[in-house]
């Protein structure tokens, strides 16, 4: 696959400095970056710095003779795939509300026909003035995207809002554009994610290793191929993707009774590790050492199987995909599951293997469906969440 081309436009405040970190990461990320900055910009950060992180010719000046004999502004936005200002000052966002191309940077937005993301940085009172909000409302309208900046100290010695969000919410923004389709567009998915805790008394509690990235992985690519996913997860330390609608709950029972409420959905993928017990009776009071005899006696019950009620409960049109860890007998596991719960598919992974399991950025899984297996090779999780997703709209 070709690389995506990004434009990026970096303006004159003193979050200039971030940008080339941000230039880093994403040519990290195999993208094709162009920097253009506006002559305020190179008062803070020099043209040089970019010129080696993208091994690219810094555009500053509209005339600069010493390019390819072409109109640059011109040529450099045919090949864009997104367009991105990083940071935004409220000057360049005045120009591009009114259309005014007056440097190289304006000039390139109104010759492109990509996408546009904008990550506005300034002082709060600029920020919160009437004039931009005014700008940021006519550019949403013409169809540019924002990443909103964060509240904290500013430059000035302020502190509000006006700080530059983020770099990895601009990243998350600028992978969702650059890899966005319609192939779940209008489509509801609902992921469960993460571990359960379920609670011993005040201070302790019972769980297990999830760390939620399969999940947090499959409700970034489903959102990415255009579904509106509602993600469902335990306590865990992930950011949720852009535009995920996110819950979090802790015990099983809070998961379970989230999940009902959202059984309107065209596929529900069960990724959670839901803990099959919880205690039968929580102390008000931690449990001292010094109370008990030599040995600690608990008593459990069983938790609501989730994927059970969801799948009893599905009509003709829904689908339900589960995983399964296991240790031993991978496959023929996993299709007693499938069929004991009459879901659609399983997704079953053998906690043994190298690289899969809990707490790693790769896995290896085999797909079980009711008339056939799909094993996959070792991989990344968004990569094999796309291949999940993908066979998931073929079940029948």
């Amino acid at each position: 696959m070709e690389k995506k081309v990004i434009i990026l436009g970096v303006t004159g405040g003193i979050a200039a400095y971030k940008s080339a970190q941000l230039v880093s990461n994403l040519c990290k990320k195999e993208y094709e970056v162009h920097v253009i900055m506006t002559n305020n910009a190179t008062e803070f950060v020099t043209p040089l710095t970019f010129e080696v992180l993208t091994n690219n010719k810094v555009a500053v000046d509209t005339f600069d003779r010493n390019f390819e004999y072409n109109v640059n502004h011109v040529s450099l936005a045919k090949k864009a795939d997104l367009f991105i200002v990083v940071p935004a000052t409220a000057n360049v966002i005045a120009k591009f509300a009114a259309g005014i191309a007056d440097d190289m940077l304006t000039t390139s937005y109104l010759a492109c026909r990509c996408s546009t993301l904008i990550a506005p940085a300034m002082n709060t009172a600029m920020f919160e003035h009437v004039a931009t909000r005014r700008n940021m409302e006519i550019l949403r309208q013409d169809g540019v995207h924002f990443v909103h900046p964060d509240v904290g100290y500013l430059a000035c010695g302020d502190k509000g809002t006006g700080r530059l969000a983020d770099l990895t919410n601009i990243e998350e923004r600028i992978d969702y554009l650059l890899h966005k389709s319609n192939e779940l567009a209008g489509k509801k998915i609902v992921i469960t994610a993460g571990p359960t805790q379920e609670a011993l008394d005040p201070v302790r509690f019972l769980s297990n290793h999830s760390s939620g990235k399969m999940g947090y992985a499959l409700a970034r690519i489903a959102s990415r191929m255009g579904a509106y996913v509602v993600l469902i997860s335990g306590p865990v330390h992930l950011r949720a993707p852009y535009p995920v609608d996110e819950e979090i709950v802790s015990s099983a029972t809070n998961m379970y009774s989230s999940v009902m409420e959202h059984l309107d959905y065209d596929y529900f993928i069960a990724a959670a590790a839901v803990s099959d017990y919880r205690p039968v009776e929580v102390s008000e009071q931690k449990i001292k050492k010094q109370d008990l005899a030599d040995d600690l006696r608990l008593t459990f019950t069983q938790n609501e199987d989730i994927v059970k009620a969801v799948a009893e409960n599905k009509k003709e049109h829904q689908k339900v995909v589960a995983f399964a860890m296991e240790t031993e007998n991978l496959v023929e596991n996993a299709r007693q599951k499938l069929m004991k719960k009459q879901v659609d598919m399983v997704v079953a992974n053998n906690l043994r293997e190298a690289g899969a399991g809990f707490q790693v950025d790769t896995n290896k899984v085999t797909l079980v469906m009711k008339d056939s297996e799909v094993e996959l090779p070792l991989m990344s999780k968004e990569n094999l969440a796309a291949k999940i997703l993908k066979r998931m709209v073929k079940l029948q």
